[in-house]
């Protein structure tokens, strides 16, 4: 198993294998801001919650590095996990019940954390496994069992990622796309591990 290429999104910037394509440091919105960068037409993006604005353009810049020859329709599968699953627009949804005494429907949407995968799926058209995990930290032996189960049912890849918004405004989405490799070593999780680390400057 190999990582063929990733991706990091958060407020500061957003990284294609570990470059800085789009700066956004200084931005009032950041993701609008990455997103208009990208030069895509796709107007539900502004209706997203900030989980998937981020997936959506991890994703954007990775697609170039998807296997040309695979069926990813059906053989891609994607595998997502954060630490604090949807809170921050539960809390949103909360806020517009308990202020403006009516619930937003677009914002209960998006209160299930696994959201941001279907979304990722109706703009390809993936039709495979997806999955949405809910851990404490970033684990990266977590997201290599779980790939490499994967990769042994058939997938020809899986798309992972770490995404993350938390209620105190920090912001971080890790992509990285997953692939069989007869020379991939066994230290895939210590490549994830140095990468994250890398993206947040630790």
């Amino acid at each position: 198993m190999k990582i063929l290429a990733h991706s990091y999104v958060c407020p500061k910037g957003t990284f294609l294998n570990g470059k800085l394509v789009y700066d956004t440091a200084e931005e009032e919105n950041p993701l609008k801001s990455a997103y208009q960068q990208l030069g895509v037409e796709y107007p539900k993006f502004y209706k997203m919650d900030v989980l998937s604005k981020m997936a959506f353009i991890g994703t954007e810049i990775l697609l170039p590095f998807f296997p040309k020859d695979a069926d990813l329709e059906n053989d891609l599968q994607l595998i997502f996990a954060n630490s604090s699953a949807s809170l921050n627009t539960d809390n949103l949804f909360v806020e517009s019940y308990e202020q403006l005494k009516t619930p937003s429907p677009s914002l209960f949407v998006y209160t299930l954390p696994n959201i941001v995968t279907g979304e990722l799926c109706i703009r390809h058209k993936w039709y495979g496994e997806n999955c949405f995990f809910v851990e404490e930290t970033f684990n990266p032996l977590h997201f290599s069992e779980w790939s490499q189960i994967a990769l042994n049912k058939g997938n020809n890849s899986c798309l992972c990622a770490w995404v993350e918004a938390k209620t105190n405004g920090e912001q971080e989405c890790f992509l990285f796309l997953l692939t069989n490799s007869e020379d991939g070593g066994n230290s895939i999780e210590r490549e994830l591990s140095t990468l994250i680390k890398q993206y947040r400057n630790e």
